[in-house]
């Protein structure tokens, strides 16, 4: 047996080639990015992201008084009255692997007054990411008329909200007496059966008071009974943590403060209240005009969409919402403006003497804070996905028909993505289109609306496209640059 011995280990020693990944082809579309009008509402929003991922019970967010509170600098004493928005987003994690209690998430709300308060449940939903939501692999468009398409708990939240709706297990109102308290969530982020050991819960939920209010959101173990079973916790003891517990751990990593001028950003998570739940805007050439003129032929022009320091497109716009009230080591903005809903209408025309096709597409262009020759895609695009959600689209059709649609996206860095809708506009036309969209959690900032005229001739538009796969199959070809150009330039 000894002679094979040298002859079997030079085969397991001998290396497989492998062949290293097709670098991305830079593509630059030299179009226009316009500053996106209008300007986010004044809805507050309790905001609880931070610590994302929880290992220590705790506090996350209170906006209660810090009067009589072990922990006074975990309240913030910010009280809700009207319009306001709770948003959380949170991942359990075992402290140990082997400590797999369920983690528990509460929402409680307080009312310090001497009459009963009223609080309606507009819209809500709050959804797990195993087994609700999980993160799968999807198309990057796909129509979603049934609401059956979502990839990760973000991403199905945003839809039930775009769509008006409250889940079956949230009351219409809740009707809180003086002095007293309520749960409005409380609910388990299990991991106990999961492989990794690792769960998130995303929730928002529109709510109106008819008084003053104060929120809570806790993290808390699930308590276990003499037969071993886990408990969620009461009332009682979520009120026990609020008054004599201490902020959740571990902390995110601090952020930059605003007027720090070095390149490297840390935007941080959000723990506080942020100003706005809602940004609409009507866009037209110019303020106070009636009608957006389309662009040329085979000219195209964006308008940016979430914007913030550092990924501004050469806008010099930042969308990010405002803090009211926050904690010191947390984000000095909401970056990303997570569940916060985009309205946009565009009243469309075309004053061409010519029928045009016009194109709107949603696209995530390379981050970039200044507008360096136009915006940056690669093809093909990196493997990070950027954006995941759906966006509905409302319009008249080239028959003069009402449509409604709703397409979910999920888009990669520098993906230039699939048009939302391509409609024919005849001299004169005029055509209202409305996009409309909640940034969901599971996205990074920034992206752009793009709207596009078509060349009259559709070959041109095939050449592009093959110019593309040329570009990207063969990058090692000597005529590499010249194609990209030609790409470029088209």
């Amino acid at each position: 047996m000894l002679p094979f011995l040298p002859i079997f280990t030079l085969a397991q020693a001998t290396p497989t080639p492998v062949t290293p990944p097709t670098p991305p082809v830079e593509i630059v579309q030299p179009q226009q990015v316009r500053v996106l009008p209008g300007n986010l509402d004044d809805v507050p929003v309790f905001n609880s992201n931070s610590p994302e991922l929880v290992q220590k019970e705790g506090i996350l967010l209170s906006t209660f008084p810090p009067d009589g509170k072990s922990t006074p600098t975990a309240h913030l004493n910010f009280p809700f009255k009207g319009r306001f928005d709770v948003f959380a987003h949170h991942i359990a994690k075992p402290p140990t692997p082997e400590d797999l209690r369920t983690l528990y998430l509460g929402i409680i709300l307080y009312n310090p007054g001497t009459k009963p308060v009223k609080v309606d449940i507009l819209q809500a939903a709050s959804y797990l990411s195993q087994p609700d939501a999980p993160f799968i692999e999807l198309p990057s468009f796909v129509e979603n008329p049934d609401s059956t398409i979502y990839a990760g708990p973000g991403d199905r939240v945003m839809n039930d909200i775009l769509r008006g709706r409250r889940q079956v297990n949230f009351p219409s109102r809740l009707v809180i007496p003086p002095k007293q308290s309520q749960m409005l969530l409380n609910l388990p982020l299990p991991v106990r059966t999961l492989e990794p050991p690792l769960n998130g819960r995303s929730t928002l939920i529109r709510l109106h008071s008819n008084r003053l209010v104060y929120a809570a959101s806790l993290a808390r173990f699930a308590s276990v009974d003499a037969q071993r079973n886990e408990l969620p916790p009461t009332l009682e003891e979520w009120q026990q943590l609020l008054d004599k517990g201490e902020l959740a751990g571990p902390r995110d990593r601090a952020p930059t403060p605003p007027d720090d001028t070095s390149d490297r950003i840390i935007y941080g998570r959000v723990a506080g209240v942020a100003q706005g739940s809602q940004w609409q805007a009507k866009l037209t050439d110019r303020p106070n005009a009636r009608s957006l003129s389309i662009p040329a032929p085979g000219q195209a022009f964006s308008y940016g969409l979430s914007t913030l320091p550092g990924g501004q497109l050469g806008t010099t716009q930042s969308q990010s919402a405002r803090m009211l009230v926050r904690y010191p080591d947390t984000a000095y903005f909401a970056h990303g403006n997570y569940g916060v809903q985009y309205s946009l209408t565009l009243p469309l025309l075309n004053r061409s003497s010519k029928t045009q096709t016009v194109t709107l597409a949603l696209q995530t262009p390379v981050k970039q804070d200044e507008n360096q020759g136009g915006l940056r895609f690669l093809e093909p695009p990196s493997n990070q996905v950027f954006f995941r959600g759906t966006v509905q689209i409302r319009y008249n059709d080239d028959a003069g028909l009402p449509q409604t649609r709703y397409v979910h996206l999920l888009q990669r860095r520098g993906q230039q993505g699939e048009p939302l809708v391509t409609i024919k506009m005849p001299p004169s036309d005029q055509r209202l289109v409305q996009v409309d969209f909640l940034y969901p959690p599971d996205a990074s900032p920034p992206q752009v609306l793009t709207i596009r005229t078509l060349k009259e001739s559709s070959p041109a538009m095939s050449s592009t496209k093959m110019l593309q796969d040329l570009a990207c199959k063969a990058p090692g070809n000597p005529n590499h640059q010249q194609v990209r150009s030609l790409i470029v330039n088209r």
